[in-house]
């Protein structure tokens, strides 16, 4: 058993070595504020795309499109599913631990409500999973959706414009028009030139993603006290890496059960989402929303520790539970 999660362990630890190495760059000055929000729009506007580009354009997964609405539409659900449970207990039970403040109550559910989704999956599934990476970035772009209308909802009370954003983001939109071209064939056009460049673009996508992680919780550790914070930690790890990742393999299971719409390659990315700690993201949208910064660098900060253990062995469990 140890022998199987070896690899997994190891893999997972490199994708936490690359966030400390831009906590490092943060620390000695290489990797600037400034320059944060210049590489955060050359991420999510040019790189990440490409990657998505790359991985539909080259995919047979598509040539049957009429399949493809499931993988978004369980992304969307189960993170909604994730904010409103989040936001349940923190209303019920917030006064008890230790969110006494309808602020860090908001932050509380935005932030265990969703997991890292991109970051740190995209790479494990690369390396373990490559069957499943293109069902793991339509199954994030329904995420997406979920973060920018329900996670909106809950952080600021509004609505509609987080659906806009969604919608029209660089990301969401390659996959519509990248997925539209392979129902149609339309990807035999592409010169082999730009296919080239757009597959350089993506390799640099996810080390760039994980270093600006790793500048950004740097950021917010030295804003916030961890005093008093113990029921707060163990609530979010409960919810987030106990509770939501039962609840999804056992949907998961559900749905394979009475219906064909979980084949392998969903189950692979059922697997790789439900063992994920809290994404990093959130936290700039608590600060945008004016929160608590603090209860959401809590959360974040204390489930990636403790998905250094949490994910391998979720991994583990789920590829028992799914008998892959």
């Amino acid at each position: 058993m140890f022998s199987d999660l070896w690899p997994i362990i190891s893999s997972v630890l490199g994708v936490f070595l690359v966030i400390g190495i831009g906590a490092t760059c943060r620390q000695t000055g290489w990797l600037t504020r400034e320059a944060d929000q210049s590489l955060a729009n050359l991420t999510a506007k040019v790189l990440l795309p490409a990657l998505f580009a790359n991985r539909i354009l080259a995919s047979d997964q598509l040539s049957e499109f009429s399949a493809a609405w499931f993988p978004p539409a369980f992304g969307f659900a189960s993170t909604a599913v994730g904010f409103l449970l989040a936001f349940g207990i923190a209303r019920s039970l917030g006064h008890w631990i230790g969110l006494d403040s309808d602020s860090k109550q908001r932050t509380f559910a935005l932030c265990v409500g969703i997991c890292n989704y991109g970051y740190i999956p995209l790479p494990l599934a690369q390396r373990f999973y490559p069957e499943a990476e293109v069902d793991l970035i339509l199954h994030n772009v329904g995420v997406d959706m979920a973060l920018w209308s329900v996670g909106i909802a809950i952080i600021a009370g509004a609505t509609g414009s987080g659906w806009r954003r969604s919608v029209l983001s660089a990301p969401v939109v390659t996959v519509v028009v990248t997925g539209l071209m392979r129902r149609f064939g339309l990807e035999t056009l592409v010169p082999h030139s730009c296919l080239s460049a757009i597959e350089m673009l993506g390799e640099c996508a996810i080390p760039m993603g994980l270093l600006l992680s790793g500048a950004i919780i740097v950021d917010y550790l030295r804003e916030t006290s961890w005093s008093g914070s113990g029921r707060v930690v163990c609530w979010a790890i409960g919810i987030r890496q106990f509770v939501l990742p039962l609840m999804m393999l056992a949907v998961a299971s559900l749905i394979a059960t009475f219906t064909s719409l979980m084949p392998l390659d969903m189950k692979q990315v059922v697997m790789l989402e439900a063992a994920m700690p809290a994404a990093v993201f959130p936290i700039v949208l608590v600060r945008l929303y004016g929160r608590d910064t603090s209860t959401a660098l809590r959360v974040v900060l204390s489930t990636s520790i403790a998905g250094l253990l949490l994910v391998p062995l979720w991994l583990g469990i789920g590829k028992w539970w799914f008998g892959v």
